[in-house]
């Protein structure tokens, strides 16, 4: 089984359920994808960082830095940035806070971001595009440029069309309809509740 195949099991058995759910973009849902029962395991690290710097290379796009909003992104930044450690073009990682910190440096990205860094913005599902699009005004109002967006996951919902209509380019590891092919039959696992 490939890298990619793993990772797809990984996330239809632990963190694909269906059932009645209200997403982040409001929207209603019969599926629900909580990535960061994948994204923060031991597991899903060791497969999401060399399949996030893969894709980055292969999309031949050229960044200092990944990252974007916080909480989503933030393993997934830090999996490829340390997937990137021992290659000649490591990344750095970072992360935008949802609001600015109310005390020190009052800082709405944290990490070591630097103005002019050229940066891949990094979304766990993307379903409408707003939150990398949050991210993507942060980077721009610090002064670094945007590159592209990575998503692990595409939830096949408008939210790549909505970013590639704002010229970004956007690339998934994985779609939704490749988790839903391999959801486990009720009884099973996560997926079947």
């Amino acid at each position: 089984m490939s890298k990619r195949n793993d990772l797809i099991m990984l996330l239809a058995t632990r963190s694909a359920k269906r059932g009645n759910f209200t997403l982040a973009s409001g929207r209603q849902s019969d599926l629900y994808i909580d990535a960061r029962i994948t994204t923060m395991s031991p597991e899903g690290l060791a497969l999401i960082g060399p399949l996030g710097l893969e894709a980055i290379r292969a999309a031949g796009w050229s960044a200092n830095a990944v990252g974007g909003l916080t909480l989503g992104a933030d393993p997934i930044a830090c999996a490829i940035a340390y997937a990137s450690a021992s290659t000649e073009a490591p990344l750095r990682a970072f992360t935008v806070r949802k609001e600015p910190k109310t005390h020190g440096t009052g800082r709405l990205i944290e990490g070591p971001f630097q103005p002019g860094d050229d940066v891949v913005v990094i979304e766990d599902t993307i379903t409408t595009g707003g939150s990398a699009l949050r991210a993507i005004d942060a980077v721009r109002a610090a002064g670094g440029s945007i590159t592209g967006v990575l998503a692990l996951v595409d939830r096949e919902e408008g939210g790549r069309e909505a970013l590639e209509a704002q010229g970004h380019r956007v690339i998934s590891l994985v779609r939704a309809t490749e988790i839903t092919a391999n959801l486990p039959r009720a009884g099973t696992g996560a997926g079947g509740d």
